[in-house]
């Protein structure tokens, strides 16, 4: 099974966030009514489910929109860079790839980035450096008409120190991200940063409305040994989300994942007040990706008409 954090050459371990209320993002907004209306949720897709169909080359980025309104009949994407890294400042490529979702009626949610550098790195001109290196995603966010970017911020050092770091990193990105109109969020994923109590305090260390986190179901491994509750991690993640990470790996034959308690998850999600949308980014090996997804968002809208009832 094949992860971002295996996957990439640089760790990543994310951390940041607002200690406010959290407020309603721009995606949120857009939610189809009957879903506020239900108190409910909007489904995206996480471009990294289709993570091996780009790299074999049987599936374009350019052409994710298609595939995912299409294939999946879901109307909303989440792209990872790692899929067009040298494109952020390429106005025609932006231009095409905005193009191809809006002519398909496609929401662009947002771009999930990695291998840009560590927004808490102890050495201060890296750190700085790591921050100019987000800025062309944040236009590229805007560009796109994404409300978010979601970021890392891989640290050293003593736990306190790793929260004092990555703060300064993210509030300096959002700062940037706030003349833009683009949220700054972080996902739990690997590290300190799967650990829901260090990234809640550091959440509330930025204190920013822009800042907050995208809490993934699977992402809980502090390390080799380590694992920290999903259940507790999630709810604490929750009152600072703007964006809800739905991991999956596989399913039994009623069609409940078999990893993770997936309505318990989204009863988490629901209390916490949470409308917008939730994004399927399946990690399975059993079934092909596409099969994946469909299991995943089969059973998100199981779970969905359960909650519209009541």
């Amino acid at each position: 099974m094949i992860d971002r954090r295996k996957f990439l050459t640089t760790a990543a371990a994310a951390a940041a966030g607002a200690g406010f209320a959290r407020t309603a993002s721009a995606d949120v907004k857009k939610a189809p009514a009957l879903a506020a209306e239900k108190g409910t949720f909007t489904i995206s897709l996480a471009e990294w489910s289709c993570h091996k169909m780009i790299f074999g080359k049987k599936l374009d980025h350019l052409d994710f929109s298609k595939f995912t309104k299409e294939e999946c009949g879901i109307d909303a994407v989440e792209y990872v860079n790692q899929f067009f890294k040298d494109k952020a400042d390429d106005k025609a490529y932006i231009a095409e790839l905005d193009k191809r979702a809006k002519d398909l009626g496609v929401t662009q949610v947002l771009i999930m980035i990695d291998g840009e550098g560590s927004l808490g790195d102890p050495d201060e001109k890296k750190r700085d450096q790591a921050i100019k290196n987000h800025h062309k995603w944040v236009r590229a966010a805007k560009a796109l008409g994404c409300h978010s970017i979601r970021v890392n911020a891989h640290s050293h050092g003593s736990r306190e120190e790793q929260e004092k770091l990555a703060a300064d990193g993210l509030s300096r990105l959002t700062e940037y991200g706030d003349e833009m109109g683009i949220n700054i969020i972080v996902e739990n994923h690997g590290g300190l940063s799967s650990d829901g109590s260090w990234l809640s305090a550091v959440m509330k260390r930025v204190n920013k409305p822009r800042c907050g986190t995208l809490p993934d179901f699977g992402n809980f491994r502090l390390d080799k040994e380590h694992e920290y509750d999903r259940y507790k991690g999630t709810e604490e993640l929750m009152p600072f989300a703007k964006g809800v990470s739905a991991k999956s790996y596989d399913f039994n034959e009623a069609g409940d994942e078999t990893t993770i308690d997936f309505p318990r998850m989204m009863k988490i999600v629901a209390a916490a007040g949470y409308h917008g949308r939730v994004g399927i980014e399946y990690e399975g090996g059993r079934l092909g990706e596409k099969e994946g997804i469909l299991a995943t968002k089969k059973l998100l809208e199981r779970i969905r008409a359960e909650q519209a009832k009541g």
